[in-house]
């Protein structure tokens, strides 16, 4: 064929481009559903449960009251929980201005609940209050065997029925609680026995004395309590042996170690 001719026959025309349907099209994430509880996550697993409720109980109640703090050391729960108030507007602003607040070293995780909680609806709908924990109730009859968590220790324990290890349990050995004085050295330090008046301010003031100071966290729901953070061991363990003792109020001795890792 000579390139220089024009080509003979009808010119085929180019494919159309399929045009995107609205349903393919990516749709932006939806907007979540506020609630009058708030769902948050990542907290100290190490935190005895009382201690922890307590401590968001009164971390939370400056801004409404609470109506309930659910938490629990299951392996389900564990690292979890969930604050209650008595409107979704008390929540919101709860929940914007804690979210990652350092609760025992570790910034939490705070979303909205996608349900209501028990304490909200016995609040607020107490009519529908008996029918609601009736669902509960029939819920928890229907997961009990459908739990992913529940059933892979199930499979674990006939298992170990089988391979006879079921007929001589393994004795427990007790939990040994190392004392505070005998913890390693960690930046953060722990402070018990303050007086209950004790301020931010005051204990900023007391350990600025030494360098590389970081930061002072009181616990609202435990006055006598607090913890000092400097930016490395070596800094906290000069203002450790300096202050160990201090008589804040000039009679009781303020008791610090190391805190927990």
């Amino acid at each position: 064929m000579d390139p220089s001719q024009p080509p003979q026959g009808p010119i085929a025309a180019p494919a159309p481009v399929p045009a995107v349907l609205p349903d393919q099209q990516p749709q932006p994430a939806a907007p979540q559903q506020e609630s009058e509880t708030l769902y948050i996550q990542n907290l100290n697993e190490k935190i005895k449960i009382p201690v922890l409720k307590s401590s968001l109980r009164g971390l939370f109640k400056s801004y409404g009251e609470v109506l309930d703090v659910v938490a629990h050391s299951n392996l389900r729960m564990r690292g979890q929980a969930f604050v209650s108030f008595e409107n979704a507007e008390v929540a919101k602003k709860a929940l914007k201005e804690v979210r990652g607040f350092p609760l025992y070293s570790k910034p939490m995780q705070i979303s909205f609940a996608r349900t209501r909680s028990d304490a909200v609806i016995k609040k607020l709908d107490p009519a529908s209050f008996d029918a609601h924990m009736e669902r509960r109730k029939e819920h928890k009859k229907e997961t009990r065997y459908t739990n992913p968590i529940k059933a892979k220790f199930r499979q674990k324990r006939l298992a170990a029925e089988m391979d006879g290890a079921g007929a001589a349990p393994a004795t427990k050995r007790p939990n040994v609680m190392m004392p505070d004085e005998y913890l390693p050295p960690n930046k953060i330090l722990f402070l018990q026995n303050l007086p209950d008046n004790v301020t931010k301010d005051q204990l900023m003031a007391l350990f600025s004395q030494y360098p590389n100071l970081y930061e002072v966290r009181l616990i609202p729901s435990k006055k006598d309590i607090a913890f000092v953070e400097y930016l490395d061991e070596a800094s906290a363990t000069v203002a450790k042996d300096a202050l160990h003792n201090y008589k804040l109020d000039g009679e009781n001795k303020i008791k610090i170690t190391f805190a927990r890792k």
